[in-house]
C-alpha cells in the first residue's frame, strides 16, 4: 500500500549549482548527500517540514539522468511513494496492469529499496516506489 509520497525528484545538471539554488529558494541546506552507483548519479536531500526534495546528478552519461537531461532538460523527473512491503505492492501493481521497469527492487539513495514504474501507465509520470531497509544495526 502506498503510505504517502516520500520525495519528488529533480533532475539537474550541476549538483553544486542546484544546491546552491535550493538553499537560497528554501532557506535550508542538504541534509544528506550521496553516491548511487546502480543509477550512475550524485544526489543530494533537501527537507521541509515532512517534504523531501531529492537532486539528481548523472555521473556517467548512460545514466538515465543524463538521457533525462538530454531529451527533456533539467526538471522533475519522478515523484516516489513510500510503501511498507514493496514486493507486494510491485505484484498488486503488475496485476492491475502497471509495467514495471525493474522486475526485482534494487538499492536505491537514502537506504532505500526502489522500483520504478513506466511512464507510459503512468499519465507520462515515472512513478518511483521506496521502501526503507530496515536497520538492524
Amino acid at each position: 500500500m502506498l503510505t504517502n509520497v516520500e520525495h519528488i525528484g529533480i533532475a539537474v545538471r550541476s549538483l553544486t549549482d542546484a544546491n546552491e539554488l535550493f538553499t537560497k529558494l528554501l532557506n535550508e541546506t542538504p541534509y544528506k548527500a550521496e553516491f548511487v552507483e546502480s543509477e550512475y548519479v550524485t544526489t543530494s536531500f533537501f527537507k521541509i517540514n515532512e517534504t523531501k526534495i531529492e537532486l539528481l546528478e548523472a555521473t556517467d552519461p548512460s545514466s538515465p539522468i543524463a538521457k533525462f537531461i538530454e531529451k527533456k532538460g533539467e526538471g522533475i523527473h519522478h515523484i516516489a511513494f513510500e510503501v511498507d512491503d514493496i514486493l507486494a505492492e510491485m505484484e498488486r501493481l503488475k496485476g492491475e496492469g502497471f509495467t514495471l521497469l525493474n522486475e526485482t527492487p534494487k538499492r536505491g539513495a537514502d537506504n532505500k529499496l526502489v522500483c520504478f514504474l513506466h511512464p507510459k501507465g503512468t499519465s507520462g509520470v515515472l512513478v518511483e516506489l521506496c521502501q526503507t531497509i530496515p536497520d538492524y544495526s
